[in-house]
């Protein structure tokens, strides 16, 4: 008799596109970048470990709320290899991003508040704009919506050199 799903210590790469809603295209994808790893078996088969949904589900969301790839690989890189991840390694990772996630949690709650008012594009289309961007001077502080933007944040991602396959951040 087959051993049941949550019992196993390994899931096939099926197992693991089931449970965690990744494509296997992705799965493949995010193996190839060095966000997740498996093992091979003799039959030359994917073999990944329970802590994979863990690091699927941290890239996902991470994904989500708009950090780049590049990031998550780096953060990702700073949980061991050699063993499961704990609470404790889990909440380092997590402590580098405060700062930044709090920056993005304010930049989200600024375009929710502040859409409808003057955000420093240089349209000068409100009637708002003409005192709160006179002659368009937030120009000078660079291009795009200058009041919505936030510094460090909104920087230009670099190049990537594959393409993400679940359509989603690069």
């Amino acid at each position: 008799m087959p051993q049941e799903a949550w019992k196993r210590k390994e899931l096939t790469v099926g197992q693991v596109a089931e449970r965690s809603g990744v494509a296997v295209s992705a799965l493949h994808f995010y193996e190839r970048q060095g966000l997740i790893h498996s093992r091979r078996t003799a039959g030359n088969q994917r073999r990944y470990t329970r802590d994979t949904l863990r690091r699927l589900a941290f890239i996902r969301v991470s994904q989500r709320v708009g950090i780049p790839l590049a990031r998550i690989r780096t953060a990702l890189e700073s949980l061991p290899d050699e063993r499961t991840p704990t609470t404790q390694d889990w909440a380092r990772l997590s402590s580098t991003w405060h700062t930044e996630l709090n920056a993005r949690i304010e930049q989200l709650q600024r375009l929710r508040d502040d859409l409808t008012d003057c955000i420093g594009c240089g349209c000068l289309s409100l009637e708002r704009c003409a005192l709160s961007n006179p002659h368009d001077e937030l120009a000078a502080q660079g291009p795009g919506p200058r009041r919505l933007l936030t510094p460090g944040l909104d920087d230009p991602p670099p190049p990537q050199a594959d393409k993400d396959p679940t359509g989603c951040c690069a």
